[in-house]
């Protein structure tokens, strides 16, 4: 569902951006990407080496990111890369809120200050999906999304929250979807190679 909805999203913007079905379509892949980090990061056996093969990645991706969409952001692997060194750090800090909190306010300042594409969203919708129960997940994206609204303008990334509902209120069916078993180099290696294939065939259509 996340490279699915992630794909469309990125069509939508490449060769449709009048047409605003294709991005709430899209609004759906982040949320299950933050989550399915959330739960790789929580289960890994090897903290390090799971980092690590994210920071590749989002090194491998960021010149195909500008290549397809024309910008100078920073790609969203990278977003999450240092949305995921955030959450170690916490980890090292339990127990200290005081540090805690200064950690998150820093990153976030962080994350707003340069052009990392979600910025301090995604982190803060990482952080409801580490420490949030279920239901308070669903009220505290639906806060985000509120405040995004009046901050950055996202109308849109409302439709997010249906990503959470369907995590936390349809769990029997995100479990049989997890039955289906993805290759490993398929899902590591698909945000790079489809934002290449675009901008390859952007470019071959526009030349």
């Amino acid at each position: 569902m996340a490279m699915l909805t992630m794909l469309i999203d990125h069509i939508g913007v490449v060769w449709h951006p009048d047409e605003t079905a294709w991005r709430v379509i899209g609004r759906l892949a982040m949320p299950f990407y933050i989550y399915a980090m959330v739960i790789g990061y929580s289960r890994t056996r090897d903290v390090t080496r799971y980092l690590t093969r994210v920071g590749i990645l989002a090194v491998i991706s960021q010149i195909p990111y500008q290549l397809a969409f024309q910008v100078l952001e920073i790609n969203v692997i990278a977003t999450l890369f240092f949305c995921l060194l955030t959450l170690l750090m916490l980890d090292s800090l339990k127990g200290k809120l005081l540090a805690a909190a200064s950690v998150v306010a820093a990153a976030l300042i962080l994350l707003e200050a340069l052009p990392f594409d979600y910025g301090g969203y995604a982190l803060l919708l990482m952080l409801t999906y580490r420490y949030a129960t279920p239901h308070m997940m669903v009220l505290l994206h639906l806060a985000l999304n509120v405040f995004s609204i009046f901050y950055k303008g996202w109308t849109l990334q409302l439709f997010s929250l249906l990503s959470t509902l369907w995590i936390v209120y349809m769990p029997d069916l995100m479990r049989s979807m997890d039955n289906i078993r993805i290759p490993r180099i398929l899902w590591r290696g698909f945000y790079p190679v489809h934002l290449l294939i675009i901008a390859v065939v952007y470019y071959a259509m526009n030349t």
